[in-house]
Order: C-alpha cells, then structure tokens, then sequence
C-alpha cells in the first residue's frame, strides 16, 4: 500500500501517540499534543468554512508563536498552500510577493497593522485579512480575530488517502537579491522526506526539547517544525531573538538543542549575563546560514557546554543538505575538530553531493580544492513560480 507522503502525519502520529505530552511552549501559553492537534484540526476547518479552496496561498506574517506553528500543519490540512513571509522585507517586497504568489488569505500579528496598511493598497489578490494576535481595530479587517475563528470553526481533519504528495504545500520565497524574489515550490513530499532524513541525521531524540531561534519563515526553521513534530518533542517559541531570554528559556524549559547563525552565536558567547543561568540541559547547538569559524565553533563548545557543529543547506532543498558533526571514524581533536565542524561537511541522509570543476567533473577531496556544489535529494524542490496545486 502507498499511503501519500505528507506532513500531516506528522502531527496525527504525535497527537495519537503523546496526546498529554507538551508540545509547544509560547510565552504564557501551553498546548498538549492533543491540544494542538485540535487546534489545527480547527484551522483547516476555519479556513474551508471561509471558502479557501484547495491550492489557495494563506499567508502568515508573524515572528515565532504558537499560532504560525499550527499554520504549518492546519493550511495544509484544509488543502490550502502555506506561505510564510519575511518580517524583515520591505512594503514593497511584501506586496509584490503576496502579488506574485496569488495569496488569498492574509494573517498578521497586530504589532505589523502599520506596515499590512502601508502596502495593503498595492495587492490584488488577498480578499480576506485576519488579526492572528488582538480584536480587529480597523474596517478592512475581518471581524473576527485568529482565536475567534478557530472557536467558531468545525473541526476538519483531511482524509490522508486522498492527499496528491506531489502538490504543492508551502511557498517560500527567496531574498531576491539578484532579481525580484522568487517562489520556491516544497511539494508535501519534499516537506515529508526532507523531514525524516534530518531527524536521522541529527539524531534528535524523541523526548526533545528545541528553542526555535531559527525564524520559522526560513524554509520550516531548518526542518524542525516538521521532524521535532513527528518526534512529540516541545517546541519553545522565542518571538525575538535576545541573548537573556534564549538563556531563560534554555534554563526554564530544560532545552536540549538550538540552531543559530553566527551572528546570534557570537552574541550568546559574549554575554555577560550567560553565566548567571543554567545551561546543562543543553546538547547541541547547530550554526547555518553562514560560514562559521573554528573559533566560533571551540567557542560555542566552551562557553554554552554542547556540541556545537556547522549545517549547510538553502530554501530549494528544503532545506539540510550536509552537517560537519563528527562521524566514525573520524578521530580528530583540539583545533582540528573544531575545523572539521566549521566546514560544509558531509551529505545526511538521503542526500547525493558532489563538487565539480567548469567541466562538471568532481574536484579532489582534500580539503584545499574548490567547486561548485551540485545535489540530488527529495528534498530538492519542485521549481520557481506558483504552480496551482490540489489536495
């Protein structure tokens, strides 16, 4: 039997296997597995009943919270395709993204009701506007915010059989920095696959606890939303990346991993206040995004008490495609380990690499010589642009 691959068996599998297991830590607030799985069962139901039809895009302008992690899991299962925007870009940039994607539905938390105003008169295709986080203060807003609509909803939870794993399921769109910005189509196989060769990779336990320091409007925040999901992990949310509060959490919520850039690295190294905390919960802190340094890397080691490693991957695939943590054997030490782990590193699972020269023959593998990477994997996405897609 094929049974359609999907993210959202996920969260049917940690729902029926962890229902009193806490699985996401927001501020204040605490959700069960049972909890958030009906949470999101209520937001495909909201959605359909507003009459998003299967391959709408549902756009989400929200740094970390609960309420975009169950998008992650409820636009799919109400057969809609999620699009996560950048908190970061411009009006303009929002706009012509929203534009280009063909986005129905628009959720924003209420701090960004100045910048969804400013550009709000530029869009074409968004019909419907939803508050994700306070009462609707203005006419063009629906009158219901996000929670009034997932208490008004019927539950739906989509016949998994009937699932097309080839469609498309989330939308990212990449910084543009060569062009304008362009769609990166994640089929609900890319999602699925990509899932369950980083968890192998990392060797995530399933009694995780992960601090989402990765925005999750950058393709899945690296995988977690999706692998720590189907593991009954806890997520712990952190709105706004701060050295003193990722150290409360850390401490608080007994976190275990981490992933960051080496801007965020290099400021946890160097605060002051780091010492005042208890770090030994924690195991592993993963640095993407950029190149790191060795010295980073001893660093992090040194001063959070974890495993610290490089991971390299970008949005088309989905986005891991190589870790630098030690593997057997590979017995190096001191300043050689700490060299190894700034590196790219080798494929995870799943994942075929390769660096060619111009004439697409493979390099040597000794450390010192360049190329340009080329890959295969299931993760690898469907292609640029806005592909229609159905349930």
């Amino acid at each position: 039997m094929n049974i359609p691959l999907t993210a959202i068996r996920f969260l049917r599998y940690a729902a029926q296997q962890y229902p009193k297991r806490t699985a996401v830590v927001c501020g204040k607030e605490r959700f069960t597995y049972a909890q958030f799985a009906e949470r999101v069962a209520r937001l495909a139901g909201a959605l359909r009943k507003a009459g998003v039809q299967p391959g709408d895009r549902v756009a989400f302008l929200s740094a970390n919270c609960h309420r975009l992690l169950e998008a992650y899991y409820g636009v799919i299962e109400g057969g809609a395709v999620l699009l996560p925007l950048n908190i970061r870009l411009a009006p303009q940039e929002l706009a012509y993204i929203l534009n280009d994607a063909g986005t129905r539905v628009l959720f924003f938390q209420s701090h960004f009701l100045e910048l969804v105003e400013s550009f709000r008169p530029q869009l074409t295709t968004v019909k419907t506007f939803y508050s994700l986080d306070a009462a609707p203060e203005v006419d063009w807003l629906s009158k219901q915010d996000y929670e009034a609509l997932l208490s008004d909803a019927p539950s739906h939870r989509a016949d998994i059989m009937q699932v097309n794993e080839d469609s498309l399921a989330e939308l990212f769109y990449t910084s543009g920095t060569s062009a304008e910005p362009k769609g990166v189509m994640l089929t609900h196989r890319n999602i699925y696959l990509h899932a369950l060769n980083a968890g192998l990779a990392l060797n995530t336990d399933n009694e995780a606890v992960e601090l989402h320091t990765i925005p999750l409007f950058h393709a899945n925040g690296w995988g977690v939303a999706h692998f720590l999901t189907l593991l009954g992990g806890k997520h712990v949310m952190i709105q706004k990346f701060d050295p003193q509060e990722v150290f409360r959490l850390i401490e608080a919520e007994r976190v275990n991993y981490c992933s960051l850039v080496p801007a965020m690295a290099t400021a946890l190294v160097n605060c002051p206040e780091r010492s005042k905390y208890d770090l030994s919960s924690l195991k592993r802190a993963t640095i993407g995004g950029a190149a790191s340094s060795p010295t980073l890397i001893r660093e992090v080691e040194e001063k959070l008490g974890c495993t610290c490693f490089s991971g390299y991957g970008l949005t088309e695939t989905a986005p891991v495609l190589s870790i630098s943590r030690m593997k057997p054997g590979i017995s190096w030490e001191g300043e050689q380990r700490f060299a190894g782990q700034a590196m790219t590193g080798y494929a995870i699972p799943g994942v075929e690499l390769r660096v060619v020269d111009a004439n697409d023959q493979n390099v040597p593998r000794d450390g010192r010589s360049m190329g340009e990477i080329i890959t295969r994997t299931d993760g690898v996405f469907e292609g640029y642009g806005t592909k229609t897609a159905t349930s």
